[in-house]
């Protein structure tokens, strides 16, 4: 049987953090889940040709803006599911056993993993309890905890939104009722909020989403969360 999965990871000057994002997901190579890796990059000046060719995946080149280069990737993979995920995210070492059990019980679902951060102490452990308390009430992951979902699904519900910013919130309600928790975990970095503070890029992220709802445009949005990176 063919491996069923395509990794779909969107990339923007992230080629130093991939060879640890690709080896989070070795089990899932020897385990006969994986059948291809592509990048999706919006423009990197970091040699992620160079990355891309050592780690043995697909590149795909266009634009910058998360939404339409996930849409890219999963438009280049040919695998039957897709696992889109960011680059700093290591997904746990019982991810395989997740995942396998999700696409032969509930083929139908897309899949989000529980969020982690790669940082200890009260706020880290705040900070997830709080979005996987969001993920599971109202039914809205992020991006950072990864999305397992098979390609007819997302065509079932049109695709990925090709949109700079909230691409995954916009993709979760697309998907509502059709989303489910995967017992493994998505440790993500958690450098931005080191930098910035816990308090201060929670509230930032939620006031994002809060105006994202009031009708705000991702455009918009996302040229205010560039600043933010830029000016912690």
């Amino acid at each position: 049987m063919p491996a069923p999965i395509a990794v779909i990871i969107p990339s923007l000057n992230a080629a130093h953090a991939l060879p640890a994002a690709t080896e989070a997901l070795l089990g899932g190579l020897t385990g006969g889940l994986l059948a291809e890796l592509i990048l999706s990059d919006g423009g990197s000046t970091d040699g992620i040709s160079d990355v891309a060719r050592e780690l043995g995946a697909t590149l795909v080149t266009g634009p910058k803006g998360r939404g339409g280069q996930i849409a890219r990737g999963v438009a280049a993979a040919r695998a039957p599911w897709v696992l889109i995920l960011h680059a700093d995210t290591h997904l746990s070492d019982d991810w395989v056993r997740a995942a396998r059990s999700h696409m032969e019980n509930h083929p139908d679902m897309a899949g989000w993993f529980k969020l982690g951060f790669r940082a200890n102490g009260f706020a880290p452990r705040l900070v997830a309890g709080g979005a996987n308390l969001r993920s599971r009430l109202l039914g809205l992951p992020y991006g950072d905890q990864g999305l397992l979902v098979a390609r007819t699904t997302l065509e079932e519900v049109g695709g990925v939104p090709e949109i700079p910013l909230m691409e995954d919130v916009a993709l979760a309600l697309r998907l509502k009722g059709r989303l489910r928790p995967l017992d493994a975990i998505a440790l993500t970095s958690a450098e931005r909020y080191e930098t910035e503070g816990w308090l201060r890029r929670s509230g930032g992220n939620l006031g994002t989403l809060m105006r994202y709802f009031l009708g705000a445009s991702p455009e918009k949005l996302v040229a205010r969360y560039e600043r933010r990176d830029q000016n912690p």
